[in-house]
Formats: structure tokens, C-alpha cells, sequence
């Protein structure tokens, strides 16, 4: 008899009712004595620390994924929503030359905040020396440009003041940073669509000076947008006196629906109306499909970790056998010794667990100097903006997720002890110790 089963038998001699509850001080001393490791036993302890650092690594990657994915959708769609109207009114029956009526009456209506007339155009951008790039100039006024709070909030250099006079655009730092352009600097625009020639359409090429340069964090905003005064783009687009569409801003994106007949009621004409959902629509869908399909696959890691917790188990089971039929003969239930083992396995499974979900918050919490640490080290860029859209990673944990990643966890370590505990209360302890 081993040291081990002796001090067992002491514990066991006699059972009594306190030892003969489920889960009582017993059965746990008994299960803590098979987690902590002996040299003839080196091996299991092996299966067993792996199977913690599997479920661990598993739990946090889950945790640290799911938080970077739930961080980027939350920045696109806020650094989205925060540039682009959350409903577009175009109309049906003829320009929109009454903007500035309709966009006050827009205003009123409960739960818009803001309504911006604009007008959009493509253009080559031309900087210092050859350098050009395709950009998107945006007309509005120069109070809508002021609520606007994603770019007035964000000038990196110059001020709005050339801007409010009509004398200067403001563009993004990405696009300053590729045409070599500083505030005070020409911007040369060109537009397939200018004046009409016997020869045909000419191109409109023009000068403007930038008077302000932004940064919204998104790298392709910063890179292609230009922000132009509405009458000036009126006249460089040909649309005097009109615009093509009205931006409107809610309190509740995605409520949207519930404004849809209260805006065509105060457009009093025919319009048709355009949300953010719609235009993003594949971009979203995607992202969702994404987030789900990574969930399943990095779940893979926590199963092959439980599965780590089965064989070690299975293992300990076989060695253990003449110690459980001592037990049996001293008074040890069955259900006692599946007991047992059971919580000798959950304990890899829950320790497991609260550890990958300390070292998850840990990482999202410092996601962003982790990236940049890796990027020094490594001496590239790791999440390009120019790739990823933004400029910092971005890590969002949701509790529901976190809730359900623990739970999910823990249900496949529990589940992964059942078969060999069972194994364990089944074994006859005439044979056991026949053959020991």
C-alpha cells in the first residue's frame, strides 16, 4: 500500500456522515490529492498542464478576438455614422432647389438632430510636384461643417475660418500626407464635367487653398474626402442654386425606420429615402459572418484542450485503480469516486478558465501598446491602417460574449470529465486489486 492510499484510508476510516455528502471535505481532499503532482505520476500532471494552458489560451484568445472584432465594427460604425447621414432624402420629381426650406423643416421633426444639403463629385486631386490621387468632394455649408463634430473636433492643423469664408477646403491628413500639401498650400482639382465647348465637354481644373486638415481616424476618410464650401462646389459642379441630396442625422440610427413618414410627411414632395443600413449593408454582413465563423473555429482550441482533460483522466484512473478499491472497501460510494474524479477534472477546467479570462481582459485592455510593442520588435507595421481603415486596433469586450465564452468553456471541461469519472465509479475493486 503507497503512502498516497494510506493517507487516503486515514481520511476515509470511517466514512461518516460528513463524508458521505456530495462533494464534502472529503471527496475534495481526496481530488486535490490526485491534481498535485508526484514523480511517478509525472507524465499525467504533463497532460494536465496542458490541458490548463490549452483551455487558458483558448478562453483568452476567444475573449481577445471577439473583443478586437466587436472594437472594429463599434469604431466603423461610429466613425461611418459620424460622417455620412444616418437617412439620405434624394428627390423624385425634379431638383431639390428648396434645400435650405426643406432642411429646416427636416430639422424639426423629432429625432432628427441635424440636416446638411450637400453636394458630392468626383475629382483628381493634385498636389506638389506629380503627385495626384482620386478624391470625393463634399459641398456643405459652413455651420453644417461646424456640427459635424468627427471632423471640427478633429483639425490637426489650420482652423475653419478659410473654410467659413468661402476662400479655402479642408482636407484629410492622409491625403495632405500623399499630395505633400501643408495648411496655406494648392490644391489643384480636376473634374471631367466642366464647361461645355463646340469641341465638346472640357474638363474643369481649378486652384483651392487648404485652409484646414482633419483627422477622423479612419484611414479612408482622411484619405480621400475634401470638404468644400456648398456654393463654391455648386459652381465647380455645375449645380447653381441646388444640391443633390439632404443628410439627415438621427438620435437613434438604427431606429430609423420609425422616422420614415414623419420625413416624407415634412418633405411635402415626392423623395426617396436612403439609411445607413442600406448603404453598408454587405460591408456589415460580411464583418457578421466573420465574427461568427472565427467564434467557431477558435472554439476548436478550448475542445481539443478539454479533450486533453479526458485522456489525462482516463489515465489517472488506470494508475489510481488500487487506491479507488480501497476506497470502495472502506465505505466510498460509487457516486463518491465519480465525484471525485469529476472535480479532479473541473478544477483543470475551471482554473483554466478564469485564467484565459484574467489574461483576455489584460490583453484587451492594452491591446493598442501590445500592437505597438510587436511592431517594434518586429520593425513592420502590424494592422496598416491603410489595410484596416483604422488608425489604432480597437478591442471592445462585450459582457454577453465574455458570459457566454466562460460558460462554454466550463460546459466542455465538465462534459470531458463525465466519461472517465463514470469509468472510475464502474470499476470493481476485486478486480482492481487483482491485478494491481
Amino acid at each position: 500500500m503507497t503512502a498516497a492510499t494510506e493517507e487516503q484510508v486515514q481520511v476515509a476510516a470511517p466514512p461518516g456522515r460528513s463524508s458521505s455528502r456530495p462533494f464534502s471535505a472529503f471527496e475534495r481532499m481526496v481530488a486535490w490529492r490526485y491534481l498535485r503532482s508526484r514523480r511517478k505520476e509525472a507524465f499525467i500532471s504533463v497532460i494536465a498542464g496542458f490541458s490548463f494552458i490549452g483551455i487558458m489560451l483558448g478562453v483568452a484568445t476567444l475573449i481577445i478576438v471577439m473583443a478586437v472584432m466587436n472594437g472594429f465594427r463599434t469604431e466603423l460604425i461610429s466613425r461611418i455614422l459620424g460622417m455620412n447621414g444616418h437617412v439620405i432624402v434624394q428627390p423624385l420629381d425634379g431638383p431639390l432647389t428648396n434645400y435650405a426650406e426643406l432642411a429646416t423643416k427636416f430639422s424639426a421633426v423629432p429625432g432628427v438632430t441635424m440636416a446638411i444639403p450637400m453636394v458630392e463629385g468626383q475629382v483628381l486631386a493634385q498636389g506638389v510636384g506629380d503627385a495626384s490621387t482620386g478624391a470625393l468632394v463634399r459641398g456643405l455649408r459652413a455651420e453644417d461643417l461646424m456640427k459635424l463634430k468627427s471632423i471640427s473636433e478633429h483639425i490637426q492643423s489650420g482652423d475653419l475660418v478659410g473654410f467659413a469664408s468661402g476662400a479655402g477646403v479642408a482636407i484629410g491628413s492622409r491625403m495632405a500626407e500623399q499630395l505633400g500639401i501643408r495648411v496655406g498650400g494648392t490644391i489643384t482639382l480636376t473634374s471631367p464635367n466642366g464647361d461645355v465647348t463646340p469641341l465638346g465637354m472640357n474638363p474643369r481644373v481649378k486652384a483651392y487653398t487648404v485652409s484646414a486638415i482633419f483627422e477622423m481616424g479612419m484611414s479612408e476618410y482622411d484619405a480621400t474626402i475634401i470638404f468644400m464650401p456648398l456654393e463654391e462646389a455648386q459652381l465647380y459642379f455645375n449645380a447653381e442654386g441646388l444640391v443633390q441630396s439632404i443628410e439627415l442625422f438621427v438620435e437613434q440610427p438604427d431606429a430609423v425606420d420609425d422616422l420614415r413618414k414623419p420625413i416624407e410627411d415634412a418633405a411635402g414632395r415626392q423623395v426617396y429615402l436612403t439609411d445607413w443600413r442600406d448603404r453598408n449593408r454587405t460591408f456589415f454582413s460580411a464583418l457578421e459572418v466573420e465574427r461568427n465563423v472565427m467564434f467557431m473555429i477558435l472554439t476548436l482550441i478550448v475542445l481539443v484542450a478539454a479533450l486533453n482533460i479526458v485522456s489525462g483522466l482516463i489515465m489517472l484512473v488506470k494508475d489510481k485503480g488500487s487506491d479507488i478499491a480501497i476506497l470502495r472497501t472502506m465505505g466510498a460510494t460509487s457516486g463518491s469516486v465519480m465525484r471525485i474524479f469529476f472535480m479532479t477534472g473541473a478544477a483543470i477546467g475551471v482554473a483554466g478558465t478564469i485564467a484565459g479570462v484574467i489574461l483576455g481582459v489584460v490583453v484587451c485592455l492594452n491591446i493598442e501598446s501590445i500592437r505597438q510593442f510587436f511592431s517594434w520588435v518586429s520593425g513592420t507595421t502590424l494592422f496598416n491602417p491603410e489595410l484596416y481603415f483604422l488608425s489604432q486596433l480597437p478591442a471592445d469586450m462585450n459582457v454577453d460574449e465574455t458570459v457566454s465564452v466562460v460558460v462554454m468553456a466550463l460546459a466542455l471541461s465538465f462534459l470531458a470529465t463525465i466519461f472517465p469519472a463514470w469509468r472510475a465509479s464502474r470499476l470493481d475493486p476485486v478486480q482492481a486489486l487483482r491485478y494491481e
